[in-house]
């Protein structure tokens, strides 16, 4: 089962031309598939994330050139609420305008309950939950005025179901979607909308890396480890891409999703459904 294979590239639509995007978390995996699928439909888009500064500027060019959209790159820091309101007094000050937000950045940690590091805790928060009230808060202002914001949370199934040994994650997954449904009802007469996507397992680096730990340390086939492991709770037994989520975003993102607001959407491949 080859897990890294992509899918088609979203169709560029121009549903998005004129607006502009900040997706945080969006130098890889998850974050990156919908900055791109939203630069295909033509959003202006703002990345954020860490890495290496030759392949962000390389991967701001492409996005750029192939979309024929604007694309710029901030380096805020997720933990550091000040950090977190110069992006976006930046993001205004050069776009004039802040019409979608999505907030993706998220990091994670294993381990029981009794051995979980405070530290570890501490910062998932600061990353998976907290940033995202500080994003929201500071963007909300620029969407009012303009009478349109679209704000997609990216939280997980585990935001809906438990599992042993995450334990800030989960709590964090959790709170987002509480996040999510109290932004959507106080923005709800304001052309405001607030979605979250809960996805399952989605095929990234991260979790091909995972892949073949787990297959290494359980003298098993990357597939038993597929199925049997990681899509033991998702019965469809498939990864989704990031492209699958990037056009989820778009979606929400655009004005056909206008009645949709404070909705924790699936995208897991039946897991929530048992």
């Amino acid at each position: 089962m080859n897990v890294t294979a992509q899918m088609p590239s979203p169709v560029t639509t121009g549903t998005l031309a004129g607006r502009v995007a900040l997706v945080t978390g969006s130098t890889r995996g998850i974050g990156l598939g919908i900055a791109r699928a939203l630069a295909g439909a033509g959003a202006d888009i703002v990345l954020n994330g860490f890495g290496d500064a030759t392949e962000i500027e390389t991967t701001r060019e492409q996005i750029a050139a192939a979309c024929g959209v604007e694309v710029t790159y901030s380096p805020a820091d997720m933990t550091a609420p000040d950090s977190i309101a110069e992006m976006i007094e930046t993001t205004t000050a050069r776009f004039g305008r802040l019409d979608i937000l999505v907030n993706n950045a998220g990091i994670q940690h294993v381990a029981p309950l009794e051995q979980f590091p405070p530290q570890k805790w501490d910062q998932i928060l600061a990353i998976n939950l907290s940033s995202a009230f500080h994003t929201t808060r500071l963007a909300l202002p620029a969407m009012r005025r303009n009478g349109f914001g679209r704000i997609i949370n990216v939280a997980s199934a585990h935001g809906l179901v438990g599992s042993p040994f995450k334990a800030a994650y989960i709590a964090a997954k959790h709170g987002i979607l509480g996040l999510t449904k109290v932004t959507a009802l106080e923005t709800a007469e304001a052309g405001i909308t607030c979605n979250a996507i809960c996805p399952g397992y989605v095929s990234t680096p991260l979790v091909e890396a995972q892949i073949d730990g787990q297959a290494k340390a359980h003298g098993i086939s990357r597939d038993q480890v597929i199925r049997d492991v990681l899509l033991a709770q998702q019965p469809n037994k498939r990864f989704a891409t990031v492209d699958e989520i990037g056009s989820v975003a778009v979606f929400l993102s655009s004005t056909a999703a206008a009645s949709i607001t404070g909705i924790a959407l699936p995208v897991d491949g039946g897991w929530t459904a048992h």
